[in-house]
C-alpha cells in the first residue's frame, strides 16, 4: 500500500466514546476514482456500514469515529486499493464494499480474522473466468471456496443470495479452463412449487428449461455466449434435470446439484452415487425452502445425517450475514427467520398449554 499514514487522537474526559481520526492517501488518481466510485458511493456505503465519517480530498480520505471501526475501515479501503493496482480487480461497486467490510469483521473463532496481508484470501482463492476474477465476499465464502479446493464431495447449505451456487458455478468453470476436469454437469431437480412437468406448454425442454434457468445465469456471467453454446453443444457442459442422471456414472467432471433440498433420499443417494474418477461434487440447497409433499424427507436432510461425517465430504453451512445481494435482501432473509422463530415458539407454547390442560384434566377425573 503506497502512502504514509498519519495519525491524531483526541482526548476528553466526557462520557462520550472515544473517537479516533485518521487517513490513508493514495498515489494512483484513476484507482482512486475506482475506490471512490460515482459520486463517492463507495465511500459512502463504507461509512454506513462501518459508522466511520469518511470523506475525500483528491488522493486523501479521511476517516473519523470509533478507534476499531477507523481501523477497519482503512484496512477495507488498502485491500481494495491494493486489488485494484495489483490488477486483481478493475471494478469496485458497492456490492463490493459490502463483501470487504464483512470479510474485515473480527471473529475470535476464524483463523483468517486480522490478517490485514489479505483478507480476501490470496490468489488460490481468487477464482478466475473468461469474463472476471470472484473473489469470497464472506468468511464462509471463503471457507466454501476452499473446500470446494481440498475436497471431492461439498455441501453447501443456507439462504438465497449467499453466492452457493454462484460460487460452484465459477470454480466448475475454473476447472474446466484449467483442463482439471473434461466436464461440467449442472442439475436441479425438475419438480418444486408443487407444479408437475406434464402440465406446463412445449416439449420436454421447454418445460424443464425454466428449472434450469439460475443455472444457465451463472454460466453465462462466467464464459462468453458464444463460449456457453459450443461447449453446451459439443456435450463439455450439460445442464440437465436430476432425473437424467440415473445410470449413468460422471468422470473427470465438475458436477453440481443446484436445490437439493427438493430431492427425495432416494434420488439423492442415486445422485452421489454418480460420482466418477476424478470428478468433484457440489450439492447445494436451502433447508428452508423445501417443496417436497408434506411428509417426505428431504434428500438433502437426509444426507447430511447419513454422510456428513464422512471423510473426504466437507460441509458449509451459511446464513443471513453471509447474504452478497441487494443490501435489501439481508434484512429479508432476517425478517423472514425471525419470523419463522417467532411462530416455532408459538406453537411449542400452544402445545404446552394443551399438554398442561390434559394433565389438569385427568387430575381432575382421579379426585
Amino acid at each position: 500500500m503506497s502512502g504514509t499514514p498519519t495519525k491524531s487522537k483526541t482526548n476528553t474526559k466526557t462520557k462520550h466514546a472515544p473517537k479516533d481520526s485518521d487517513q490513508i492517501e493514495f498515489q494512483d488518481n484513476a484507482l482512486a476514482q475506482v475506490l471512490y466510485g460515482p459520486q463517492a458511493e463507495n465511500l459512502t456505503r463504507l461509512s454506513e456500514r462501518t459508522g466511520v465519517q469518511v470523506s475525500s480530498r483528491g488522493l486523501v480520505v479521511m476517516l473519523a469515529g470509533d478507534p476499531a471501526k477507523v481501523a477497519q475501515a482503512k484496512k477495507v479501503l488498502a485491500q481494495l486499493y491494493a486489488r485494484l493496482r495489483d490488477k486483481e480487480i478493475d471494478h469496485i461497486d458497492v456490492e463490493t464494499v459490502e463483501g470487504a467490510v464483512r470479510l474485515s469483521e473480527p471473529d475470535e473463532t476464524d483463523p483468517w480474522s486480522g490478517q490485514t496481508k489479505d483478507m480476501f484470501g490470496g490468489s488460490r482463492l481468487t477464482i478466475q473466468t473468461k469474463k472476471r476474477r470472484i473473489s469470497p465476499r464472506s468468511k464462509r465464502q471463503k471457507d466454501y471456496v476452499e473446500a470446494i479446493l481440498d475436497n471431492e464431495l461439498i455441501f453447501g447449505i443456507g439462504p438465497a443470495g449467499t453466492g452457493k451456487t454462484y460460487l460452484a458455478v465459477a470454480m466448475a468453470v475454473q476447472a474446466f479452463i484449467l483442463g482439471q476436469v473434461d466436464r461440467i454437469i449442472l442439475s436441479r431437480p425438475a419438480v418444486e412449487a408443487g407444479e408437475r412437468l406434464g402440465f406446463l406448454p412445449g416439449d420436454l425442454k421447454d418445460k424443464v428449461d425454466p428449472y434450469l434457468r439460475p443455472l444457465y445465469d451463472a454460466l453465462h456471467d462466467t464464459l462468453p455466449g458464444d463460449v456457453v453454446i459450443k461447449r453446451m453443444e459439443s456435450g463439455e457442459i450439460e445442464v440437465a434435470p436430476l432425473a437424467f442422471m440415473r445410470g449413468r456414472t460422471l468422470s473427470h467432471a465438475f458436477v453440481i446439484l443446484d436445490e437439493a433440498q427438493n430431492t427425495t433420499p432416494m434420488q439423492m443417494k442415486m445422485f452421489l452415487t454418480r460420482l466418477g474418477e476424478g470428478s468433484r461434487m457440489v450439492v447445494t440447497g436451502d433447508m428452508t425452502q423445501i417443496d417436497l409433499p408434506d411428509g417426505t424427507k428431504s434428500g438433502l436432510r437426509d444426507a447430511l445425517e447419513t454422510i456428513g461425517d464422512v471423510k473426504g465430504v466437507a460441509t458449509i453451512k451459511f446464513d443471513q450475514r453471509d447474504v452478497v445481494r441487494h443490501h435489501l435482501v439481508t434484512k429479508i432473509v432476517q425478517a423472514y427467520d425471525a419470523a419463522d422463530a417467532l411462530r416455532d415458539r408459538l406453537k411449542k407454547g400452544y402445545r404446552g398449554d394443551k399438554d398442561s390442560a390434559a394433565r389438569d384434566a385427568g387430575d381432575d377425573g382421579t379426585a
